[in-house]
């Protein structure tokens, strides 16, 4: 199975970088919606998700909203780095299927563990979709 096909890549996603700021993350948050951003660290290697939870666990440990006061605290203080495990770009079907049974999104990580994109579980099931219709097609 090839993820890099189906998989939208690092360039068309979000993500944050640990060293941004709690300010930043929340900015972002609240400008795309999301509920989960992939963060990544300073050589772009995936280490986990920052979730709308983490924030507010933050927020609660800190005892306030003030954005100025968010900034001195940043991404890598708060994300749970076993939340949301990546998945290797030449992992096979039945890991993929495994993984977005499990997730909403996959990060897709290179060898070297660099975010390559993301596999959402909508895109996962749209191939599948497609792969079952072509064999049922394809059929006798």
């Amino acid at each position: 199975m090839n993820i890099a096909k189906i998989m939208i890549p690092k360039v068309s996603t979000v993500f944050l970088h640990e060293a941004d700021t709690v300010r930043q993350g929340l900015e972002r948050f609240a400008r795309h919606g999301y509920t989960a951003i992939p963060v990544l660290n300073e050589n772009e290697q995936y280490i986990g998700n920052v979730t709308e939870g983490d924030f507010l666990r933050h927020l609660l440990s800190v005892g306030t909203t003030d954005m100025k006061i968010q900034e001195r605290y940043h991404i890598g203080e708060i994300i749970r780095k076993d939340f949301c495990p990546a998945l290797s770009i030449d992992a096979g079907y039945s890991e993929m299927v495994s993984s977005v049974l499990n997730q909403n999104f996959v990060p897709i990580v290179d060898g070297r563990g660099a975010l390559c994109g993301i596999l959402t579980r909508r895109v996962a099931i749209q191939y599948l979709d497609e792969v079952t219709n072509q064999t049922v097609l394809a059929s006798p």
